[in-house]
């Protein structure tokens, strides 16, 4: 499940380079000594389903030693995922398109049912035929962003360093993501470079195809995605090797007392910082609920808080959450609400209601109009 906190009111081996000697779908003794694992062993589909879904319902299958997507998929359809979640890895693996075909590899995808599609909150390594796309559909033309290589709707390749063999020829590509650092790799050539959750990342997410898709990039982990758009594709070799995280125990200050940098705001809300050094939120004018949430996800973790309720009204800290459209959270909420009213119970909105409600000899440990610890 994604974490928002929320306040209410490669290696040099790339895959299909390997030598002629090694057998697709397989692993070397040196590669299984370094750790890789494969995510495809070139006869079933065992380990993926369908995004959203408990199996594979259809459109692909395996071919020939490859997995192939029939074609049948399109834009709201036509996804298989991996079983398995993956955080930080380097993840290598072969394709081959046909002619205009479109189709991508995605990771860091979380599945809930208010995601239809993986790409709302999975970045996307972009793999497209984009001449035959753009002669097949001229005068239609693919903007730089929709591009063979990108970091889709993000970052741009260096074209100068991208060799593509033909259509119906294989290619290798490679995604590192590490702690944040993010590389997409072509035929042993590295394209793209960035680092995720910077104010540019940030910028770049804000003014272009993910402004309304509040969740987009902001997972540490998700299932791994491949995209069938309609048109048929192959993948084979496809080789993953998880990579230590650095975050583990790591303290993090998610406010810095002088302004709200790293936060959004969604819906009524007003947030400021008193000359105190202090988070004050206020409803907006049409009093209707509004949240402050932190720009990225954090997993497992020890949160402190410090509160001080200057009215009578309702408030609360979300974690395990979502931002739905504009100003819906789902997901569980610390109540901070008035004396008698459960501050401190756990609430899940938009789902199941109470989780965990306080005792009612426990209720005079709040202070009212007081600082109180979380």
């Amino acid at each position: 499940m994604k974490k928002i906190i929320t306040i209410i009111a490669a290696s040099a081996m790339v895959a299909g380079l390997a030598s002629c000697e090694q057998k697709p779908n397989t692993l070397s003794s040196a590669e299984k000594a370094e750790g890789w694992q494969l995510l495809f062993d070139g006869e079933t589909l065992n380990g993926w389903r369908s995004f959203n879904a408990p199996e594979l319902l259809g459109g692909w299958s395996v071919v020939d030693g490859c997995i192939q997507a029939s074609g049948e998929g399109g834009d709201a359809s036509g996804y298989i995922v991996t079983d398995k979640k993956y955080s930080n890895f380097e993840l290598v693996w072969d394709w081959k398109l046909t002619y205009a075909g479109n189709s991508g590899m995605l990771y860091h995808v979380v599945e809930h049912p208010k995601f239809s599609v993986p790409y709302v909150t999975g970045p996307e390594y972009q793999l497209i035929d984009s001449e035959g796309w753009e002669e097949k559909y001229a005068p239609a033309k693919l903007a730089d962003w929709q591009n063979i290589g990108v970091d889709y709707a993000m970052h741009l390749p260096d074209y100068e360093k991208m060799h593509i063999n033909p259509v119906g020829e294989w290619n290798s590509s490679k995604i590192v993501y590490d702690n944040g650092h993010v590389e997409h790799w072509l035929n042993g050539e590295k394209i793209v470079e960035f680092e995720a959750w910077t104010d540019d990342w940030f910028a770049r997410k804000a003014s272009g195809k993910w402004t309304m898709a509040p969740e987009y990039g902001l997972a540490h982990k998700g299932v791994i995605c491949l995209q069938d758009h309609g048109y048929p594709a192959s993948f084979r070799n496809i080789k993953i090797k998880e990579l230590p995280s650095t975050s583990a125990g790591k303290e993090v200050s998610l406010f810095n007392g002088t302004d709200t940098h790293g936060w959004e705001a969604f819906g009524e809300i007003k947030a400021s910082v008193t000359k105190d050094g202090e988070l004050l939120i206020e409803s907006g004018d049409k009093n209707a609920y509004g949240y402050l949430a932190t720009r990225e996800y954090y997993d497992d973790f020890d949160l402190t808080a410090e509160f001080k309720q200057l009215a009578n009204g309702n408030s609360g800290l979300f974690f395990r959450s979502i931002i739905e459209g504009e100003a819906k959270v789902n997901g569980w909420q610390v109540e901070v609400a008035p004396k008698g009213q459960d501050t401190a119970g756990i609430f899940e909105s938009y789902g199941r209601g109470w989780l965990a409600q306080i005792d009612d000899e426990k209720e005079n440990v709040l202070k009212p109009r007081d600082w109180n610890t979380i």
